[in-house]
């Protein structure tokens, strides 16, 4: 269900995931890099044509990621009890051994403004922001849960859903850079969408049910 008082997001490719139950989707400026819950591997895959070029297994099942230069760092979900961890993916390489606990072992998505790494968590509506080792630099309160994030100029872009049912996504855009946030409703979104990334031209984020990669643009927005 898409709500009918926001404009829809204008889709512009689809193509498979290289595995099912895609959730995790970051970009490293050329091309796609995917996490599958179902596989525990994550994926870098040619942005226009979906071909894989190199995959690898995670520690647990990769939730979130986001590309930090020459690494990807990934929210793992590990043991009986699905703790939640960010792991560093080489590019390359395969994923090292260190892990930063989540703050309260809780976490999803990861977006990066070139300095820190930001964690959401979903059901406690807010995005963290981290330092190198882990520690709760502030907080940001998001009114709804949040599916998929990245930051843009600045700006956070969120993808969000009401509740665990998912049958109302919403497109957020978030300033959080002044004292009293800038909290803005986007764009609806048609289809339960997991993970957002921006390719800096358009969107990415996934069709969990169709298992494609979705890009998409929202034509009255400038970015």
């Amino acid at each position: 269900m898409i709500n009918s008082a926001l404009e829809p997001i204008e889709e512009m490719l689809r193509i498979p995931a290289p595995a099912p139950a895609p959730q995790g989707v970051a970009c490293d400026g050329t091309d796609l890099w995917i996490g599958s819950n179902e596989t525990h591997r994550i994926y870098g895959v040619r942005m226009q044509t979906g071909v894989v070029f190199e995959e690898g297994a995670a520690p647990g099942m990769p939730i979130g990621m986001v590309v930090t230069g020459e690494s990807i760092r990934v929210v793992t979900s590990e043991g009986a009890e699905g703790d939640r961890y960010i792991r560093r993916y080489v590019i390359g390489h395969g994923f090292k051994s260190e892990a930063i606990p989540c703050p309260e072992h809780t976490g999803s998505f990861l977006a990066w403004d070139g300095d820190h790494v930001f964690l959401s968590q979903r059901y406690e509506q807010r995005i963290l922001e981290l330092d190198a080792g882990g520690t709760v630099i502030r907080t940001i309160p998001v009114p709804r849960q949040i599916t998929g994030m990245t930051i843009i100029h600045g700006r956070f872009y969120v993808m969000t859903c009401e509740n665990k049912a998912c049958d109302d996504m919403r497109l957020l855009r978030i300033d959080a850079r002044k004292e009293v946030h800038d909290i803005t409703e986007v764009a609806g979104v048609p289809f339960v969408a997991r993970g957002l990334t921006w390719d800096g031209i358009k969107f990415w984020t996934t069709a969990r049910e169709a298992n494609e990669l979705v890009a998409f643009i929202v034509p009255s927005i400038s970015i």
